[in-house]
């Protein structure tokens, strides 16, 4: 097989984006689109170049379908069409619960397939900046907020923009979540817009996370301690600060002459691309698997860790009066 046959499941904000993708991708051809609202899968489908269809019709004219429905229905579609053999790129979280995750990557296993979860942020150009300047962090420091969009409301902000530095975070520490204490609320929607998680790990890193969508302006900061330096990443403005020890690796410190600083920045690329190209390389060439079942389901296990966290201290201070229902 040269050319990989894509089939896009639900084509809302985000899923244009991947059926744009698909269409442009010189090693796949986008057969066709599915949508719950018809409308919106001619209209997307037209801008791709690709056809509407039925869901049953998609999977069988596919060989590997990408699942950007919302997150409830991320199970029942992967596990669809998986059973028919077909390979699965799934948005993030991979599904709702750990025994849904479980279920998608033992079927991945038992079918033979490729089960990709788009933690996009892999595919960064920052994440690839910073992994590769980074040793064992000791603790990790991450922002992310944003102003207030309908979209993405569906879930609490844990899964829509916390779950994207849990799995970051994850991916920097090479160790089990040990404990985890958060605080949150729900200000503009049915759930949680505002987070904030202390993440403990067995080899005693900590990592602190703050998640928002209802800010004033978008921030994406992340601060990482190890012992062998100091790391400050602006993802906004592209920017990363180093710290560390060595003698002609930047400018020398003021008072710490075993230690450097460097200003440094990184050449942004289509991150969607990339996850895109990882995907059909795991299939066509037998790449491993960038961010397969196993991560996924780690990541969403964080996320869900955070959630319980966030209920135990909610619990605590509505009972203290500190949060009052809101009629």
């Amino acid at each position: 097989m040269d050319t990989l046959r894509l089939g896009v499941v639900g084509v809302g904000h985000f899923g244009r984006y991947h059926a744009l993708k698909a269409a442009s991708s010189p090693r796949a051809q986008l057969v066709g689109v599915y949508d719950l609202n018809p409308e919106r899968a001619r209209t997307v489908g037209w801008e791709a170049g690709a056809p509407p269809m039925p869901l049953e019709d998609l999977i069988a004219a596919s060989d590997a379908i990408i699942v950007a429905a919302p997150a409830e229905a991320h199970f029942d579609l992967a596990m669809t069409a998986m059973r028919a053999g077909r390979h699965v790129l799934i948005e993030k979280p991979i599904a709702s619960t750990l025994a849904e995750a479980d279920a998608l990557t033992a079927l991945a296993l038992e079918q033979d397939v490729v089960l990709q979860v788009g933690h996009l942020e892999r595919f960064s150009a920052a994440h690839g900046a910073v992994a590769t300047r980074m040793g064992q962090p000791l603790y990790i420091e991450a922002v992310r907020v944003a102003p207030f969009k309908p979209r993405g409301t569906d879930v609490s902000v844990i899964l829509d923009l916390m779950i994207h530095d849990l799995d970051l975070v994850l991916a920097l520490v090479d160790a089990p979540i040990e404990s985890v204490d958060a605080v949150g609320a729900a200000v503009a929607s049915a759930h949680e817009d505002i987070a904030n998680a202390r993440v403990r790990f067995t080899n005693g890193c900590v990592a602190t996370i703050t998640a928002s969508r209802i800010s004033l302006k978008t921030e994406r900061r992340m601060r990482i301690f190890s012992q062998s330096g100091y790391l400050a990443v602006d993802f906004a403005n592209r920017k990363l600060t180093a710290i560390s020890r060595g003698k002609g690796r930047g400018i020398p410190v003021p008072g710490m002459p075993e230690f450097a600083v460097q200003e440094m920045s990184w050449e942004d690329h289509d991150a969607l691309a990339a996850e895109h190209e990882a995907f059909v390389a795991s299939i066509l060439d037998g790449a491993p698997v960038v961010v397969d079942g196993a991560a996924g389901r780690r990541a969403l296990d964080a996320a869900l860790a955070v959630k319980a966290a966030m209920d135990r201290s909610n619990a605590i201070v509505m009972a203290s009066g500190l949060f009052k229902t809101i009629e």
